[in-house]
């Protein structure tokens, strides 16, 4: 065939670079999302961190008709410039893109300069400032908790011992988990070693067994028999029932998990009552000694929103502490503007990505506000009664609500947290799913893991309730669910099976 040329219309669908950080910021966590926003701090020149608290904002507002920003800048703005930054923070994100995207809009958007948005999240001025300056917090030298490996450390330190010797207890000090076990074989550390001459199994076993006596009894055990057995042994032998004990926890500790009384005391050939004293006895013990010390990460939550009850009314508000206190430089941004071939400057890219990243920000938590309104207005029921009117609700619904793709409301949902009266929830919680009844209505898997909840807290323990009769009661009330889901629903709970919950 011969060449041609033809001409095709199509339509295609494609993201800007300022909605693909909005659609970025808004699955990122609280946290993820402060550490963003100290990285963009620290490498973009036009934005600058907000240090005014809420209330001096609040008062520059009422005395100068600005929003306080410009106050503490030493500049002034009209009373019609926040108004309108706020607003154009929450437009449609065409027309903001539309608008972002122009080649213009560097120098003429004078209102997106002064954007600030006053929350209350972290600080930044102790990065800022020396620490011997006046006001720095004297808690900042007080000294945390010490770990597991430090506390071992210097207790090491008041032995007097050779170089060899010192090495290979360091090592072992070094290879125990956060729980105070030392999980590898001696054989296999041996070989790791590096060390002239070779290191045997002998020396790792009494540099262990000066590792177990360093601190709390039961760190540097190899298995949970070993460490309540350190624990038994450091108690003074008049302790009563102690050597039934020791005989439990070096050859019966199954039989006592299973609940087997009588097979242990056939095992062991004591009383009834001594047997009670020593079973007693063990379950006092640390089964995970090494939780006692300080861990060196910080495993926290930090809700994204919190909800209060305020005149019989569930209202809803973005945490302070997680809002972003960020704005653009105002005398960098109009300096800029003010020079020659601003638009054409390696600058301009930073600067349009200063205003996106303002923007994006105050859309995402008016996103996951909304989210969360909808939320709390789905689940009245739960705030008042708790689980068990927890309600089946799935992300469609939100999204048909409120306007949006599911795909952002999935988003929006993910790793976001909800302070409540009842506790600190995944958003996620709130979206169990649905289970048919006898009816022909619908409950909740929340209410009905609640509904077994209640059921094995009333149970009678001598004879505790089988997963076959937890799913009879549960038919009996009109919710119907297999014995293996019931099963399935205990074992998310945490709750042991009936053997392990019987007690003589």
């Amino acid at each position: 065939m011969p060449p041609s040329i033809e001409l095709r219309t199509r339509q295609s669908l494609a993201l800007t670079p300022r909605l693909q950080q909005s659609v970025r910021l808004l699955q990122l966590s609280s946290l993820e999302f402060q550490q963003e926003l100290r990285t963009a701090l620290d490498t973009n020149p036009f934005l600058e961190y907000d240090a005014t608290d809420t209330e001096d904002v609040a008062l520059a507002t009422s005395s100068t008709g600005g929003d306080g920003m410009e106050a503490a800048a030493g500049e002034t703005v009209t009373a019609g410039e926040p108004d309108a930054m706020m607003d154009t923070a929450v437009a449609d994100s065409r027309e903001s893109t539309s608008q972002d995207d122009s080649s213009g809009d560097y120098a003429n958007d004078s209102n997106d300069y002064a954007s600030e948005y006053s929350g209350d999240s972290f600080s930044r001025s102790s990065s800022r400032q020396n620490s011997d300056s006046e006001g720095s917090d004297p808690a900042d030298w007080a000294r945390s908790q010490p770990t597991l490996r430090e506390q071992l450390h210097d207790a090491l330190r008041l032995y007097r011992l050779d170089e060899r010797d010192r090495e290979v207890a360091r090592f072992v000090i070094e290879a125990l988990d956060d729980d105070g076990y030392l999980r590898q074989d001696l054989a296999d550390l041996a070989a790791i070693v590096e060390i002239e001459p070779a290191l045997t199994e002998d020396e790792l076993l009494v540099a262990l067994r000066l590792v177990q006596a360093l601190d709390r009894p039961g760190v540097g055990a190899r298995t949970l028999s070993e460490c309540l057995t350190l624990q038994l042994q450091a108690l003074p032998e008049d302790v009563p029932c102690r050597d039934v004990a020791l005989q439990i926890t070096e050859h019966h500790l199954e039989r006592l998990a299973r609940r087997e009384q009588a097979e242990l005391q056939k095992q062991i050939g004591c009383s009834a009552e001594d047997l009670r004293v020593a079973c007693a006895l063990v379950r006092k013990l640390d089964p995970k000694p090494g939780n006692f010390y300080g861990r060196t990460e910080d495993n926290y939550v930090v809700p994204d929103v919190i909800v209060r009850q305020v005149r019989n009314k569930w209202t809803v508000n973005i945490n302070p502490a997680v809002q972003p206190r960020a704005r653009i430089h105002r005398m960098y941004a109009e300096l800029f503007a003010q020079s020659a071939g601003a638009s054409r400057s390696p600058l301009a890219q930073q600067l349009q990505e200063a205003r996106w990243l303002i923007r994006n920000a105050q859309q995402r938590f008016d996103t996951i506000q909304r989210v969360a309104e909808c939320i709390v207005a789905h689940q009245k029921a739960f705030f008042q009664y708790g689980e068990i009117a927890l309600k089946p609700m799935v992300l469609r619904d939100v999204a048909e609500e409120l306007g949006l793709h599911e795909s952002t409301i999935s988003r929006a949902t993910g790793n976001k947290y909800m302070a409540t009266p009842r506790g600190i929830f995944e958003f996620k919680h709130f979206f169990p799913r649905e289970l048919g009844t006898e009816s022909g209505g619908t409950c909740s898997a929340a209410a009905v893991r609640a509904l077994l909840k209640e059921m094995i807290a009333a149970e009678n323990t001598s004879d505790p309730l089988s997963d076959v009769s937890l799913a009879r009661m549960l038919a009996e009330q009109g919710v119907l669910v297999a014995r293996r889901t019931v099963a399935k629903y205990r074992h998310l709970m945490k709750v042991p099976p009936a053997e392990l919950r019987r007690q003589i």
